[in-house]
């Protein structure tokens, strides 16, 4: 069992900043559950080109509004809360947050963590084994919570 708080990411590897956007991976492959998750926060006004093409992406908004246009077929999909949107087919998107917008994100397969967009907004496919330090690790703090419970 994985159990993490964003609290735990703030201001690790895990918390990838940008100039645009800030993502805290919550999950990621090295995990082994054949998912990543991910806390997106995109700022206000912004104007953000991605293209996942080597992975499915599937993006849940729980605050903020603005614009998703999927320029492989020239169409604008107004974004709030309670939106989600699956990339399916791997579009060329470009995100445009009138306000702040945090979403959280699921990809398949998972990324790493060490991926960086190229020009294209593209991930690189990084594919590793699972972690199985990592997995003690978080099974150590588990051991350790409970102790602290008792």
């Amino acid at each position: 069992m994985i159990v993490r708080t964003l609290d735990e990411i703030t201001d690790t590897d895990r918390d990838v900043k940008t100039p645009n956007w800030r993502s805290k991976r919550i999950v990621l492959a090295g995990d082994g559950v054949g998912f990543s998750v991910h806390e997106t926060v995109l700022g206000a006004g912004t104007v953000n080109d991605f293209w996942y093409a080597n992975h499915i992406e599937a993006v849940f908004v729980t605050e903020g509004e603005g614009e998703l246009y999927d320029k492989d077929n020239d169409v604008t999909y107004q974004l709030g809360p309670g939106s989600i949107y699956v990339l399916s087919g791997n579009e060329r998107h470009q995100l445009r947050p009138r306000t702040e917008m945090r979403t959280v994100c699921v990809f398949n397969p998972p990324v790493t963590g060490r991926e960086v967009h190229d020009e294209n907004g593209v991930y690189p496919l990084i594919r590793i084994e699972p972690d199985e330090t990592a997995a003690g690790a978080q099974a150590e703090v588990q051991k350790t919570r409970v102790e602290e419970a008792s």
